[in-house]
């Protein structure tokens, strides 16, 4: 069975996108788990589409840890704005914080505790956020729904779009496929985290994975 490539794929639909310019521009409801991450997908997306940031990771299980990430988030899109405002550089980008509810994650994470990284308990995850995007997504009416996850060498970007197209189906909003870790997106997105001066976390924020970090000694 061949594997999907999924950064041509979206490739073919940023294509069909050229050209289309304000008010024709399609909007998108964009997941970031967080600022470094969203920094490249921003810069690439921002001249296709009307992006809408949403943050919402209940998996952050220290509340400081998620207001400090939050508020990366919010900085990062106020920098790249006033840029636009200077350099007419893109579309100018909104962000929507959802509810911090970091007991979804915990009740999702019931009897999985135990699973590796980038198991089920990931998979479950990545499924709980992309539900709530594709959920508020297609109440918004956003043309596209979409996540920054797949920027990570870490993640499944193979599992992450098949969640995503899975709910594009049962919400009725498109999924834009990606693997926004190819074309050096990855290597970007810490080259702009150093420009702007972002704090790049070492664990993706859930107690297990903190807890895992915290047993090889490398804990912040």
């Amino acid at each position: 069975m061949n594997q999907v490539n999924y950064q041509k794929e979206l490739e073919k639909i940023l294509g069909r996108l050229v050209g289309a310019q304000d008010k024709t521009a399609p909007t998108l409801f964009l997941h970031s788990c967080c600022a470094p991450c969203s920094s490249y997908v921003l810069e690439y997306l921002r001249t296709y589409f009307r992006i809408t940031v949403f943050y919402f990771n209940p998996n952050i299980s220290l509340t400081e840890e998620y207001q400090k990430r939050v508020a990366e988030q919010k900085r990062l899109i106020t920098a790249y704005n006033e840029e636009s405002g200077k350099t007419g550089a893109g579309y100018a980008i909104a962000v929507v914080e959802g509810d911090y509810q970091p007991e979804r994650f915990f009740r999702m994470a019931k009897g999985l505790e135990e699973c590796p990284e980038g198991g089920e308990r990931c998979f479950r995850c990545f499924d709980l956020r992309l539900r709530e995007t594709a959920k508020q997504g297609a109440e918004g009416g956003f043309d596209y729904f979409a996540t920054t996850l797949t920027i990570s060498p870490l993640k499944n970007a193979s599992k992450i779009n098949e969640i995503g197209q899975a709910l594009s189906g049962e919400y009725g909003i498109a999924w834009l496929p990606s693997d926004f870790k190819k074309k050096d997106g990855y290597k970007r997105s810490i080259e702009l985290s150093a420009q702007y001066g972002l704090y790049r976390q070492d664990y993706c924020g859930c107690a297990y994975s903190r807890e895992k970090r915290a047993r090889l000694g490398l804990s912040q």
